[in-house]
């Protein structure tokens, strides 16, 4: 089922979530003064338009340059990120990346004296991307974990929790960990909602299908996707009892479509989120970072997150 592509203000500030991204390239999307590719929207995505309240500030002054070696492309900022993820990372109806996660990227960028160009990917393969210069930062709702600590420096901006979304009337009664049992739950390949699920990575310990086997109940069947649309299709569907995602992208879709969807209640594992950056790129680290510095002091930040609601999920108070 196609999701409806219109929204009205988006009020997300009950909800805290996060999400984690790995990437394959599929696209170059421009900033507001384009890129060196042409931008291609995809077939479905779940869109809307944020609220016109507490925009960015115009034209913000440079805080900090960044050596021409630092970077994949001289005068470009190629930002990676998984799209679709509203409200953090989506695309409007022109095919256009938005969102909070897209414009603070934005927002750095400009504050670094470089032109943002976003590089919708997938998840599982994020990562990678960045470390092979696919892209020079990574900022897509990834939740900071000690195995990607190891690969890529991780600066904080905003927290979440994880929710389990379900059907209008929640059928199969998911409420508690235990009614998660013997159960169907559709999530992203690569994110740490699997990593919960599965009990791996830093969840080796606490995986959930893991304390069902333990409890003497069936485990959770887990069913992976390489994009995060197309684990909601399978609810949608009737694939899966839930679908389990950021609390603030579980919590967007309940908005969007009231009639369809609810949260289970259940939320689990508020958590910090990071942009990513390749550890032989200290000097690009420390100017991302004296940006978002920037951004915080005169409030550029928070009302980036007040636009799409997240205001909660702000770690700076």
């Amino acid at each position: 089922m196609r999701l409806p592509r219109s929204l009205g203000a988006i009020s997300l500030a009950v909800l805290l979530v996060t999400a984690a991204c790995d990437s394959s390239i599929s696209t170059l999307i421009p900033g507001p003064s384009g890129s060196p590719s042409a931008s291609v929207a995809p077939s479905q995505s779940a869109s809307a338009q944020p609220s016109p309240t507490a925009q960015p500030s115009a034209g913000p002054s440079v805080v900090s340059s960044v050596p021409s070696d630092q970077l994949t492309f001289a005068s470009k900022l190629l930002i990676c990120s998984d799209i679709p993820y509203p409200p953090q990372e989506f695309f409007d109806d022109q095919g256009n990346p938005i969102g909070s996660d897209i414009e603070i990227g934005q927002e750095i960028a400009a504050r670094l004296g470089l032109e943002p160009v976003v590089v919708n990917s997938i998840f599982d393969t994020i990562i990678a991307a960045v470390n092979g210069g696919k892209c020079d930062i990574i900022i897509s709702a990834q939740n900071i974990t000690a195995d990607r600590k190891k690969q890529v420096d991780m600066i904080p901006y905003f927290q979440a929790g994880q929710s389990f979304l379900v059907i209008k009337g929640n059928p199969d009664g998911i409420k508690t960990q235990e009614s998660l049992c013997g159960r169907t739950v559709a999530a992203e390949t690569g994110t740490t909602e699997v990593d919960y699920l599965q009990g791996t990575g830093d969840y080796k310990t606490r995986g959930l299908s893991a304390a069902c086997t333990k409890a003497g109940k069936k485990p959770i069947d887990i069913m992976t996707f390489a994009k995060d649309s197309d684990a909601l299709l399978a609810l949608q569907g009737g694939q899966a009892s839930a679908y389990f995602a950021d609390s603030p992208v579980a919590g967007y879709y309940v908005i969007q479509h009231p009639e369809a969807f609810e949260l289970s209640g259940l939320t689990l594992a508020v958590t910090k989120e990071g942009i990513s950056i390749p550890k032989d790129r200290t000097a690009l680290r420390d100017s991302v970072k004296r940006a978002l510095n920037s951004m915080v002091a005169d409030g550029t930040y928070l009302g980036i997150l007040t636009k799409y609601g997240l205001q909660s999920g702000s770690i700076f108070k």
